[in-house]
This record gives C-alpha cells, sequence and structure tokens, in this order.
C-alpha cells in the first residue's frame, strides 16, 4: 500500500491518543470489520450515496454501489458507503433547488469530519451533481464521479418521446385540444422506460456530461445508460481509480482549474446543455476557489457551435449519443478544432487531450462534425439593461418560427420589441395566463418574477411559460419569456432567465408593470424596459412585490443566505472555505 500516512490513519493509527484510536474503532467492529483492515494504511474510500427511494433516478446507485465495492477492495482499499441528502428534481417542492446547498453543506461534513481517504461521488438527477462536486472541492480530498446514466430512449406514438422534453410538448398539444388528459398522461408516462435520469440533455445529462469535461470522471462515464452492462463495469472501475486516485494524492484543486471549467462552458454549448449549467458552474467555481466570470459564458461559449443533435435542441436521445462516442466524442471535436484546453489534468491520471485519442464519432447523423454542425453560434447569450444585470438566453433551442416572427425584421435582425405582460409567481400565471382582458397577442412578452432564490425561495423551473390557449390553437405555440427563475433543462424555450438582481433583491423586475415595452438586442446584448427614468425612480419608491412566507427553517436560512442566480446561488457563508482537509478537524473527547 501507499507509504504516505494517509489521513484516516489520525483517526485509526493515532501513536499520541491510543484512547482516541481505541475510541474511533471500537464501534467499527460491531459489524465485521478487523482491527488490522483499519490499522494497515489501507485507503478508506467513502461511496457519496445519492440513491433511494425518494431519488428515483438515483436509485440504481444502490445496486451500482456493490460493483464501486468490488473495485474498492480489489484495489486494496477499504469501502465506507453512507447516504447524502436526497435531491429530486420532479417532485421536491417548492423547488429541488433548495437542495443543492444542503447536500452540499452536508457532504461537505462528512467529507470534512470523518476518516475517509478518497470519495466516489454517485450523480445522476440534476443537483445530486454539482452539489457533490462542491462538497468535494471544499474539502479537497480525492474524488471521482460515477455517473448514474440516463434512461433508455423512450418512444410514444412511433416517435421518440424525450423526458421532460415530452412534457412541454404536450402541454401545447393539450392546451391546442389535440390530445386529452388521458394521452397527456400516456405520453409523459411512456417517456420513462427504464432505470435512470432524463434520456434528453437537460440538466441532468448536461451536469454529468460536464463533470466529465471537467476531468472527474472516467473517459466515457457521463453519457452510458443506466441499464447497461457497461455501467456496472464503469462502476467496478470507478471504485478501482478512487484508491489509486489516494495513492497518487491526485485531489480535486488540480483538476478544477480555469481551463476545466472553460472547458465545461464550451462543451456546454456544444451539446446543446441546460441553462442550468451556468449557475452550477458558478457554484463549483467558488466552491474550488477558482475564477469564472459571468462573461466567460458570452467570451468562451457562444461561438460555439452545436455539435450534438440531441433533444431538446436536436432529434435525439441519450441512448444513440452514447452509442455514438458521447461526450469524448463531442470533446474530441473541439480538440481539433483547437478550442479545448488539452493538457487540463483528469482523475485517469492523464490529460484530456490523452483521453481523447481515438475518440472520434461513429454516428454522424448524432453528432456533427465542427465544420458541419446544427448551428453555428449555440452558447448562451448573455445579457444585461436596466431590467437586470445579468440574464442568459440559450439560443440553440431558437427555432425557425421563432426566428422568423420576432429576429428577422429587415435592418434589425436579432432585434425586437413587446409589450410586457407580468405575472407575480407562477401562480398567478396559471391563473391568469387564459384571461382574455390580458390582451396577450403574438407580439407579448411574458415575464414572471418572484422566482428567484430568494423570491421562491430556491429559484424555480417556471420561466418558460406557454401563450394562451386561444393562441396555440391559432399556431403561435411560443412567445419570448423573461424572469429572475430557471427553466427546466429540458425545454425547448429560448427564455431569458436567470435575471440577477432578482425582484426579491430590488431587480429592475420589481419595477416592471405589465404594458410597458421591452426591447431585446441579442447583437449589443441588451434587455431594457422602455420607460422614462424619472417613471422608474418613482416605481422605485412604492413597496416591491411581496414574495411568500418561508415555511420551513431551511427556507429561512436558505433565503438569508443565498446570492444570485448570476453567482451561482451559494451560500455566501461558505465563501472562502477551499481545501479543508488539509487541516485536520480536532478530536472529539
Amino acid at each position: 500500500m501507499t507509504k504516505r500516512r494517509l489521513r484516516s490513519q489520525d483517526w485509526f493509527d493515532n501513536p499520541d491518543h491510543a484512547d482516541m484510536t481505541a475510541l474511533y474503532l471500537e464501534r467499527f467492529m460491531n459489524y465485521g470489520l478487523t482491527p488490522e483492515e483499519l490499522t494497515e494504511g489501507r485507503p478508506i474510500i467513502g461511496i457519496a450515496q445519492s440513491g433511494s427511494d425518494l431519488a428515483p433516478c438515483n436509485r440504481h446507485h444502490i445496486d451500482l454501489a456493490k460493483r464501486v465495492r468490488d473495485g474498492i477492495r480489489d484495489a486494496g482499499g477499504i469501502p465506507i458507503e453512507f447516504p447524502t441528502h436526497p435531491v429530486f428534481e420532479n417532485c421536491r417542492r417548492p423547488t429541488a433547488a433548495l437542495d443543492r446547498n444542503l447536500a452540499y453543506l452536508g457532504l461537505v461534513e462528512v467529507l470534512h469530519g470523518y476518516p475517509i481517504d478518497g470519495v466516489v461521488l454517485t450523480t445522476g438527477c440534476d443537483k445530486t451533481t454539482p452539489a457533490a462536486i462542491m462538497a468535494a472541492a471544499t474539502v479537497d480530498i480525492p474524488a471521482i464521479v460515477l455517473s448514474g446514466g440516463a434512461m433508455l430512449d423512450s418512444v410514444h406514438e412511433g416517435r421518440l418521446a424525450g423526458s421532460g422534453t415530452v412534457i412541454w410538448q404536450s402541454r401545447r398539444r393539450y392546451a391546442a385540444g389535440e390530445i386529452d388528459r388521458a394521452e397527456f398522461l400516456e405520453a409523459a408516462l411512456e417517456s420513462a422506460p427504464s432505470i435512470g435520469h432524463c434520456n434528453t440533455m437537460g440538466t441532468a445529462s448536461t451536469m454529468n456530461a460536464l463533470a466529465e469535461a471537467m476531468g472527474l470522471s472516467l473517459t466515457g462515464c457521463a453519457a452510458i445508460p443506466a441499464a447497461y452492462r457497461e455501467r456496472g463495469q464503469m462502476a467496478y472501475r470507478t471504485g478501482r481509480r478512487a484508491v489509486e486516485l489516494v495513492t497518487e494524492d491526485l485531489r480535486p484543486s488540480q483538476i478544477l482549474t480555469r481551463d476545466a471549467l472553460l472547458n465545461a462552458v464550451r462543451v456546454n454549448a456544444a451539446i446543446g446543455g441546460s441553462t442550468n449549467a451556468q449557475p452550477h458552474l458558478a457554484a463549483i467555481a467558488e466552491a474550488a476557489g477558482v475564477e469564472l466570470t459571468r462573461d466567460d459564458w458570452q467570451i468562451h461559449g457562444y461561438d460555439i457551435p452545436l455539435l450534438a443533435d440531441v433533444q431538446p435542441a436536436g432529434r435525439f436521445l441519450s441512448e444513440r449519443f452514447h452509442r455514438a462516442g458521447g461526450v469524448p466524442a463531442i470533446m474530441w471535436e473541439l480538440a481539433e478544432a483547437g478550442v479545448l484546453a488539452t493538457g487540463c489534468a483528469t482523475v485517469t491520471g492523464r490529460s484530456i487531450g490523452e483521453n481523447l485519442a481515438g475518440r472520434e464519432a461513429t454516428d454522424r447523423e448524432v453528432i456533427r462534425p465542427w465544420d458541419a454542425p446544427l448551428m453555428e453560434r449555440a452558447g448562451f447569450r448573455v445579457l444585461t439593461g436596466n431590467l437586470f444585470d445579468f440574464a442568459i438566453m440559450k439560443t440553440c433551442v431558437i427555432s425557425e418560427d421563432f426566428r422568423r416572427r420576432f429576429l428577422s425584421e429587415p435592418g434589425h435582425e436579432n432585434r425586437f420589441e413587446g409589450q410586457a405582460v407580468v405575472f407575480d409567481g407562477s401562480e398567478d400565471y396559471h391563473a391568469r395566463i387564459n384571461d382574455p382582458e390580458l390582451g396577450v397577442d403574438d407580439r407579448s412578452i411574458l415575464v414572471i418574477r418572484g422566482s428567484g432564490p430568494l423570491g421562491w425561495p430556491g429559484a424555480a423551473e417556471v420561466v418558460n411559460m406557454q401563450p394562451p390557449d386561444r393562441l396555440i390553437r391559432a399556431g403561435i405555440t411560443s412567445l419570448p419569456t423573461i424572469g429572475d427563475g430557471r427553466q427546466s433543462g429540458t425545454a425547448d424555450s429560448p427564455s431569458i432567465v436567470h435575471a440577477s438582481p432578482e425582484s426579491a433583491e430590488g431587480g429592475g423586475l420589481a419595477w416592471l408593470r405589465s404594458g410597458d415595452r421591452i426591447r431585446i438586442d441579442l447583437d449589443t446584448g441588451r434587455c431594457d424596459m422602455l420607460v422614462d427614468e424619472a417613471e422608474i425612480a418613482r416605481r422605485r419608491q412604492e413597496a416591491a412585490p411581496p414574495v411568500p412566507e418561508a415555511q420551513t427553517p431551511w427556507q429561512k436560512i436558505y433565503r438569508q443566505e443565498a446570492t444570485q442566480l448570476s453567482d451561482g446561488a451559494t451560500l455566501r457563508s461558505a465563501k472562502g472555505f477551499h481545501r479543508i482537509s488539509r487541516r485536520p478537524p480536532r478530536h472529539n473527547h
């Protein structure tokens, strides 16, 4: 085994504290471990178990952990499995965004306060991936990500029906009277054919892809479908490699560099990744103590072409994306084009460039070449103006119909104006969107506020609002939308999201009124309400829109602590805690 003294030996083999060593050792004996295992310098590898009945997208990690344990044992390590706080995007109310920071805090305490030398981070559902990486970056012990993988490709009525995406498509068909409630439910249920997370390029697939892009997973890990035999094989290899990471003392701080994070920004554009990547990568950068600015999304990601033909920006689903080459094939294209930092370190022990050798795509219908993309410029457009200091727009989901109706005026391409229709939260939207007195027409801009980290609380996926039913029946399936919340990574709406500061923080959306005109210019990156400055100043003297009361202690704490989406919706009190494993925690007796 390694000759370097391990962190866990301060618990289990401490010659200066025989009493403490005895206390730490004795209770681990009660289920059959031997003192020799814990005292002979074998790396103790934690398995951060995110699977549970409350987190169905990650539930198969309960079984995968067995193969992880096999790998750890065969490499000479000791596996210690423990639960993490459950985070399930679909069912957590008022929003799973509340729990990313809570899961992060819990995992930091486990990794820092227990005798763990390295950790396998089991990820899958949206927030489980950034929460785990944030914690590993803060503590800075050797860590490796094991993605759970997506569901198998799903089919409804003979067509690919991507999880999540089919919901947004079906609600438009339901509003248009094309399907009834039973058919709506049937489409949704058929989109979940197996174990695994969303099979579209939603937030789950995106964040697991970006974990690999940053060098935190074994090459090819992210896109293996959950039901494939390769997923169990990857679990075994990940367990083995976790032990080697401890032996080599290869830590997240050596992998999560600025270049690695910029690689993730570029990969996100090339795969048509979720808008949720922006606050999650900002939070990871903060935890790692690495600079990632708001403008980096524009400077390093906007001009990257869309290469993955995967829903919601494309046609296919994750199973075929994996068979086409997955994340390594996308990164191979970026490397060949000279836009990827190939010298970055990874958990494989080799550089990004070395990992990508021979990884060219095998299915050019799904993964396009750099010079024949689905879209030339597919990254997030960073916007600012008198409504907010920062927001983003996902350009790769701008449809031809949306471009024709809003972005094709001769001489003013990429610029449009419309009258705002303002909603205070999703309850207000659902209650009033079909009210004819609102006067919503095919040039209106739908705005939702009170949906950010403080206002909701937690930042909800409610910005991708659909038009009134009467417009949908007339063939108008989308309108421009703006909000201080988020939208689902599976949505195909070109919404302006993450408006910061949010209305609850005194941002410009608080002072917007229905009937105000808004101008959006994608060329200049401006979004402004066309209201006289004196009138805006007058409105600022009025009370801000109310927000609902906190319903739990954590909601209250979250509101006191959370930053804006522009800065990752991180915890203010967590700022500055980096590499904390370098100083061992105090003894407990």
